[in-house]
């Protein structure tokens, strides 16, 4: 069997996922240069690489399997009509979720405590400043309360900050311990992120959520508010969220993930009070293990013969070719 990562970025999962099923073959390529590497390929991993019909039409993989959540790159219902699989890793279970939700609170820390200027103070010798802000008694608003906004509402509760939540399903669990002050529809996200000193985006992303983050949003939050992303770039209208910036209307960004990543140094965001890291929130020990594991454990069902696990499709007629035993 042989597996095409669509990206020649995160080896460790490729390392990973090496040790979980050695005897498949596994190939990088990158992501610009999909169409160019699927000869002989099984699976194929997207990754953010764009896997749409004429991408599809072009190999005879049967399976698009993403290492994680992710799939809005990929035309599910062009694989749908050619026979392609398409499946996901959940974050939840995987210690994915929990790794993403750390991420998330260091970047919360790193904003709240000003932690570049903090850094610039020790080289120049100057000590008590600046002064952090406390995360104690704040009121976060988390967008999106699945596996990863749950993860990191149970830890906000445990830094004594106060919780608001928007989400598809006002009505649905929320996590054991945890306690929102109110929760609110999407159609509600402009009165709640009023309310909130820091927003983290942590939904998933679907079609029309681009540039949800606008310049009506940012101009509906609170002054001197923080807002962070730990889900997809998507999410977040640049420009816009310049603009904020420069106005003193948000105080900071704190983004693991951005629209076109990956930017440019020289990028005019980062010119701003800006914190950001190269989509690392869910790069970890326990998040790679975990989803190696499952991924291994859905291509291993394909090659069977089976349905992969957590696929989010139903191929009358799968398309299947397995060239190497496995």
């Amino acid at each position: 069997m042989k597996i095409l990562f669509c990206d020649e970025g995160y080896p460790e999962a490729r390392r990973r996922l090496a040790q979980q099923i050695p005897r498949a073959e596994i190939a990088a390529c990158p992501r610009s240069a999909v169409r160019e590497h699927l000869s002989g390929v099984d699976v194929v991993v997207p990754y953010m690489a764009t896997i749409d019909s004429s991408t599809i039409a072009a190999g005879t993989f049967g399976l698009i399997q993403q290492f994680g959540v992710g799939l809005e790159t990929v035309d599910v219902g062009a694989a749908t009509a050619e026979g392609v699989w398409v499946a996901r890793v959940p974050s939840a279970g995987t210690g994915n979720a929990e790794s993403v939700a750390e991420h998330a609170v260091l970047l919360m820390l790193a904003l709240a405590r000003h932690l570049p200027q903090a850094q610039a103070a020790l080289r120049d010798q100057r000590l008590g400043e600046p002064i952090g802000i406390a995360l104690a008694g704040k009121t976060a608003c988390i967008v999106g309360l699945g596996s990863a906004g749950s993860a990191l509402a149970v830890r906000l509760s445990a830094f004594g900050m106060r919780l608001i939540a928007v989400r598809k399903n006002v009505g649905g669990d929320v996590p054991a311990g945890v306690t929102l002050t109110q929760t609110y529809t999407l159609s509600q996200l402009s009165d709640a992120v009023s309310k909130a000193d820091f927003v983290i985006i942590t939904a998933r992303f679907e079609p029309g959520a681009r540039h949800l983050f606008n310049r009506e949003i940012f101009s509906a939050m609170k002054p001197g508010a923080f807002v962070i992303n730990v889900a997809r770039g998507g999410f977040i209208d640049h420009d816009a969220l310049a603009a904020a910036l420069r106005s003193g209307r948000i105080a900071g960004a704190g983004l693991d993930v951005l629209e076109g990543e990956p930017l440019r140094p020289d990028h005019p965001l980062f010119s701003l009070n800006v914190i950001a890291t190269p989509h690392i929130a869910g790069v970890t020990d326990a998040s790679y293990e975990g989803i190696a594991r499952e991924f291994a454990a859905s291509v291993r069902r394909y090659a069977a013969g089976e349905p992969p696990l957590h696929a989010i499709n139903a191929p009358a007629k799968p398309r299947r070719l397995i060239r190497t035993p496995f």
